[in-house]
C-alpha cells in the first residue's frame, strides 16, 4: 500500500478515537456511494456529522483542511443525502472536517466545516 494511504487510514483511525472520546457513536466509516466517500458519519446527540478527515505528515506546504475542495464537499453532500434517505434520518446534520498534522500531533476538529453543495 502506497505511504499516503497509510498516512490516510492512520488519520482515520486517529479522528475516530478522537470523536468517540468527545462522546460521539461512530455509525459508519468509510461510507461509499457512488463516487462518494465519506470518511466517518458520526452521530453526538440530535446531530449527525459527515466528517472528512484530512492527514499529512506535516503542514509544511498547506494545513490539511484546505484542501477539501468545493468538489470534494459536492461529492460528500451527495453521499450524506444518500445516506439520510437510505435511512430515514430525520436529525440535524452537519459537516466536519478533521485536519491532522501527525508531525506535531495537531488535531483540528472545524464543525460545520461548510454547508451542503449539489
Amino acid at each position: 500500500m502506497a505511504q499516503h494511504n497509510d498516512t490516510g487510514n492512520i488519520g482515520e483511525e486517529i479522528a475516530a478515537l478522537f470523536l468517540i472520546k468527545k462522546g460521539y457513536k461512530v455509525l459508519a466509516r468509510n461510507f461509499r456511494y457512488k463516487k462518494s466517500e465519506i470518511d466517518i458519519i458520526a452521530q453526538k446527540d440530535k446531530t449527525i456529522a459527515f466528517v472528512e478527515v484530512k492527514t499529512r505528515t506535516n503542514a509544511f506546504f498547506q494545513e490539511p483542511e484546505l484542501s477539501v475542495t468545493r468538489s470534494k464537499q459536492k461529492q460528500i453532500t451527495k453521499g450524506a443525502n444518500y445516506y439520510v434517505q437510505e435511512n430515514d434520518i430525520n436529525l440535524d446534520i452537519r459537516f466536519d472536517i478533521i485536519a491532522i498534522t501527525l508531525f506535531g500531533s495537531k488535531i483540528n476538529h472545524i464543525e460545520d466545516a461548510f454547508y451542503p453543495l449539489v
